[in-house]
């Protein structure tokens, strides 16, 4: 299977390259800084390049292996990325709060899935018709409280096998719950974040949209070619589904642009007919008036024409 593939260029447009400003920086990302411009750390993108690739190698053998990939971004900008990524490529998520204990305390954790599977069978269950309507606001409450911060690892049913993380400052407790457990961790590094504990360190913009979109993407892309070698190894015949798509065939669908209409000939114009030349004008002289047939007198006029 092939991995999804980028380029430098892709890289640039999104805003990769930019760090943060020179007097914010951690001293241990020096190696994967290129220089500064206008006081703006730029990162060395020709590093990112193999860092990436690695990185999404390792992915690509945890998801094929059948292994649970965890997607971690509470940040503004990267909620909504991580959460898309994550359900397209049929894996888990944490965009909201990560909860203390996620990993480390996980039966304490599954009790409160368990707590949130409760909720969303009464609320739905006819049952909760026969509730007051201040009951159901606050069964309403706890749940949306509990959804926005397990309902993306609630059908993981155990610990991840591989983390993907955005912003290694604001995630600092994740990333030390999974090194505790020894769990691989692919992680964005901005100039200012420590790469020490990191297994797979890409280094790269970790506040642009477009960049932590791209990540995103790459990463779930690489999760779905790793999931499709998976059911390949096992014997499992892709040819038999419904609707069986090649991963790599995806991605060229979705950049090549639609063709242009063709559009339609216009109708030719009517060509007139051409003037008919006589002979006259040929010869260059006048034409003769025709001559008026001569009129015949009716068989009466001659008759009185005779008596006369």
């Amino acid at each position: 299977m092939a991995l999804p593939e980028f380029s430098m260029r892709q890289l640039l447009e999104a805003g990769a390259h930019f760090g943060h400003q020179t007097h914010r920086w951690n001293p241990k990302m020096e190696r994967y800084i290129f220089g500064s411009r206008s006081n703006i750390h730029i990162i060395d993108l020709s590093q990112t390049m193999p860092l990436l690739h690695q990185a999404l190698v390792k992915v690509r053998d945890v998801a094929a292996s059948g292994g649970r990939v965890l997607f971690v971004g509470t940040k503004r900008q990267a909620s909504e990325p991580v959460a898309t990524a994550a359900k397209r490529c049929a894996q888990y998520y944490v965009n909201h709060r990560w909860l203390g204990g996620t990993l480390t305390n996980w039966r304490t954790i599954s009790a409160s899935i368990a707590r949130l599977r409760e909720l969303e069978g009464l609320l739905q269950s006819p049952e909760s018709s026969g509730r007051t309507k201040k009951e159901l606001l606050q069964l309403t409450r706890e749940q949306e409280k509990l959804e926005l911060s397990l309902g993306g690892i609630k059908d993981m049913g155990g610990i991840p096998d591989l983390m993907f993380v955005i912003d290694t400052n604001k995630e600092g407790i994740a990333i030390q719950e999974a090194r505790k457990l020894n769990i691989p961790v692919v992680a964005i590094l901005d100039t200012n974040c420590d790469p020490i504990g990191i297994t797979y360190p890409i280094p790269g913009n970790d506040d642009a949209a477009r960049a932590l979109q791209l990540y995103c993407d790459l990463v779930a892309d690489a999760v779905l070619d790793g999931l499709t070698e998976g059911q390949t190894s096992m014997g499992v015949d892709i040819g038999a589904s419904e609707a069986p798509v090649e991963p790599a065939l995806r991605r060229t669908a979705a950049a090549t642009p639609a063709p242009e209409p063709v559009a339609e000939p216009e109708p030719e114009a009517e060509i007139a007919p051409e003037p008919v030349v006589t002979e006259a004008e040929m010869s260059g002289e006048p034409e003769t008036a025709e001559a008026e047939p001569e009129t015949v007198a009716e068989p009466a006029e001659v008759a009185d024409t005779a008596e006369g």
